[in-house]
């Protein structure tokens, strides 16, 4: 908890061909890439984003890896006040995904634009989550998962601050369509109710 956590939100995995450059070249070229990519990236984003240099991801090959913000692994939720396990470790977390696959077989990338959002989580320093760490979370994450199959047409409204989401292996091309809402009616009247219950239970 005290040391936060960090999300890779995508990798550009482009980059193979630096290794036929010159030596004397590479740490240059490395630089005005990282610097330009960065420059192009957080124009468009709404957070600040950190690019950094690694190797291995679809094809052992370099590539550059933008790293969101640090952030809490626990939030407090906005209605309730209940603190709420927030954040992407299990469903982004590039070794418990590969452990999926031995389970429910790989994932099917249809096209570079699934190779580009792979991610991967660290912890806020940068540092690598350790493998125990990691089980733990998977195995208190599996023994609450609730599956809800769905049928085309089926839509599923989730609290974000309430639960975990994430999807399984399937055939096809993923379509991911979000939308953001601000407030709804009643909303204020639901966070009094609720802390009318808080200050009641602390009596």
């Amino acid at each position: 908890y005290n040391r936060s956590i960090r999300y890779s939100v995508m990798e550009l995995p482009f980059f193979g061909w630096l290794d036929n450059v010159p030596e004397f070249a590479q740490d240059p070229l490395k630089v005005g890439i990282r610097g330009l990519a960065s420059a192009a990236i957080n124009a468009k984003v709404d957070f600040s984003v950190d690019l950094q240099w690694g190797e291995g991801g679809y094809d052992d090959v370099r590539f550059l890896q933008a790293r969101a913000p640090k952030q809490p692994p626990i939030v407090i939720h906005p209605v309730t006040g209940d603190p709420t396990w927030f954040c992407n470790v299990h469903s982004h977390s590039s070794k418990l995904r590969k452990s999926r696959e031995d389970v429910y077989g790989a994932e099917r990338f249809e096209d570079g634009a699934s190779q580009i959002n792979k991610s991967d989580m660290f912890f806020g320093d940068d540092g690598d989550i350790s493998e125990e760490e990691l089980k733990h979370m998977d195995d208190v994450t599996v023994k609450n998962i609730q599956y809800v199959k769905m049928s085309e047409g089926d839509v599923v409204l989730l609290d974000n601050y309430k639960c975990l989401h994430g999807r399984n292996v399937f055939d096809g091309t993923r379509k991911h369509g979000v939308a953001w809402f601000e407030g709804w009616e009643g909303e204020e009247e639901m966070k009094a109710k609720y802390l009318s219950k808080s200050e009641a239970v602390m009596v």
